[in-house]
């Protein structure tokens, strides 16, 4: 067995949890998946064995050639960090057939990752859903709602284009070795945003402003916005019908869209 390059933060999904996640995703024989970061192929093999065909990310060399080797004929091995190789992602998206994704991220880039999978969406791809193991911590952020402390910057940019599911939580005695933290598997099913924005720049520049500012109250906070020099935050507020008094982990997804379309030039 090679050894595995602690650098890349692998922890590799044990045996006895394998079936439950890939009941989780239950994938279909007609299906193709982008499986992100399969290491030893815990669920690259039984992905394989069940779906249409599957392109595995893998950014460690020494794993991606044992997977070549295994030599499995519906399985394609992309060596390389999926954010960077994304463009081959799109390319196999573009196609009519629907694509799913899988994958157990890396914590440090498991943001990025899930908005990468929008932007590809947003391109037209025929991206569907993606079932992901992620920290904990992330999977609280991503389903919270408005007015807990996890409502944030992730919380409402990934809902405002899917729809989130906590399907499974992972003790770290799930992965070898185990983890310092708790997972979780998510399932993001793509839609288009909702509700529609006049500008998805300007709202995900909004909402990523604010948040900087999450103890402030919302009309102090909108100052860190610097798209409109021109329109007063009280002057946006008043056209979106928001109290500037309140603060922003209180503002639903319809709410920032209001705002958004308020800081959007016609």
């Amino acid at each position: 067995m090679r050894v595995v390059r602690k650098r890349f933060g692998q922890h590799f999904l044990a045996p006895e949890w394998i079936e439950k996640v890939i009941r989780a995703i239950d994938p279909k024989s007609d299906e193709v998946f982008i499986e992100i970061g399969p290491g030893r192929g815990a669920l690259t093999l039984p992905l394989a064995a069940r779906a249409s065909r599957v392109t595995a990310y893998e950014i460690d060399r020494d794993l991606a050639a044992e997977l070549r080797e295994a030599a499995i004929p519906n399985l394609t091995v992309v060596e390389g960090d999926f954010l960077e190789r994304a463009t081959e992602s799109a390319m196999l998206a573009a196609q009519s057939q629907p694509v799913r994704v899988a994958g157990n991220l890396p914590y440090n880039v498991a943001s990025p990752i899930m908005f990468r999978l929008l932007e590809l969406f947003d391109a037209g791809s025929a991206l569907k859903d993606a079932t992901l193991m992620v920290q904990r911590e992330v999977a609280d952020r991503l389903v919270a709602a408005p007015g807990g402390k996890e409502y944030g910057v992730l919380s409402v940019l990934i809902q405002h284009a899917a729809r989130v599911e906590m399907v499974l939580k992972l003790p770290p005695g799930a992965f070898r070795p185990p983890p310092k933290v708790n997972s979780a598997l998510v399932a993001l099913r793509f839609h288009a945003p909702d509700p529609p924005v006049r500008n998805r720049a300007v709202f995900d520049a909004i909402v990523q402003s604010v948040f900087t500012r999450r103890r402030k109250t919302l009309a102090n906070a909108l100052l860190a916005y610097g798209g409109r020099p021109d329109l007063k935050p009280s002057e946006a507020l008043s056209s979106a019908e928001l109290d500037g008094n309140r603060r922003p982990e209180t503002l639903s997804i319809v709410e920032f869209a209001r705002l958004a379309d308020a800081y959007t030039l016609r």
